[in-house]
């Protein structure tokens, strides 16, 4: 875990991370090949039917941002604000909000990446994601015109388009999706090791107990271009 809080990163993110140490962290880090809480490179499992290599290179865009689930996605610090009053904030807000116990989380292949998606009563995880966009937002530095255009490189609804203007990322509130990434696109991949990622990630996560979500997270992107790290988590106490 990084405890340098006063140097100012180039971007910050609010996840939800299973307990550190828990089975639920050490399969998902394991999966994707790294720890982001101690930046350390961990050893991949080796599934059948797919080789190391393509496993590594399918898993390098989520192993860059960590095992988490979005909440608040990647920002920059308006310029007043620093990492220790962001971890203030969060603290103020997770003293607000319940832990509660997830529903079954499930793989999915939902716009062409495999990740775990719960099925069932979404109710205070959507209430979750909610509160952090918009209670932290007065931290985050306004998007800039270069910054909006690249996010509207993917094509966004109107209503899409409006979230992105007042909250800085299209996919909050009703347009939520929780997830936690297993893989980048595999639209390349044939549909062989497709079937055996999928099997593979249901084998290794299906088996796992209830998944608590009990802390959220603050990550942060030293420079542009680094890997997220784990700089601190605080309990939901609400």
């Amino acid at each position: 875990m990084n405890s340098d809080q006063h140097t100012t990163p180039y971007r910050c993110a609010v996840y939800f991370v299973p307990a550190l140490h828990s089975d639920w962290w050490q399969a998902g880090s394991h999966w994707l090949g790294r720890c982001a809480a101690t930046g350390q490179l961990l050893t991949q499992p080796a599934l059948e039917g797919v080789a190391a290599a393509e496993f590594a290179a399918c898993t390098a865009e989520p192993r860059r941002y960590g095992w988490h689930a979005t909440l608040k996605a990647p920002f920059r610090l308006a310029p007043d604000v620093d990492v220790p009053m962001l971890l203030t904030a969060l603290r103020e807000l997770a003293g607000t909000l319940p832990a509660f116990v997830m529903p079954p989380l499930r793989v999915s292949t939902l716009g062409g990446f495999l990740a775990l998606r719960p099925k069932g009563d979404l109710t205070l995880i959507q209430a979750t994601a909610a509160a952090c966009v918009q209670r932290l937002h007065h931290l985050a530095m306004p998007l800039d015109e270069a910054e909006l255009a690249r996010r509207r490189r993917v094509p966004l609804t109107p209503a899409q388009d409006a979230l992105l203007c007042e909250w800085g990322y299209p996919w909050v509130l009703d347009h939520f999706q929780f997830h936690l990434s297993l893989t980048g696109p595999l639209n390349n991949l044939p549909d062989d090791v497709r079937l055996a990622l999928v099997q593979a990630a249901e084998a290794r996560f299906h088996a796992l107990p209830a998944l608590h979500f009990g802390q959220i997270a603050v990550f942060a992107e030293a420079e542009k271009g680094a890997d997220f790290q784990l700089i601190d988590h605080v309990e939901l106490l609400g």
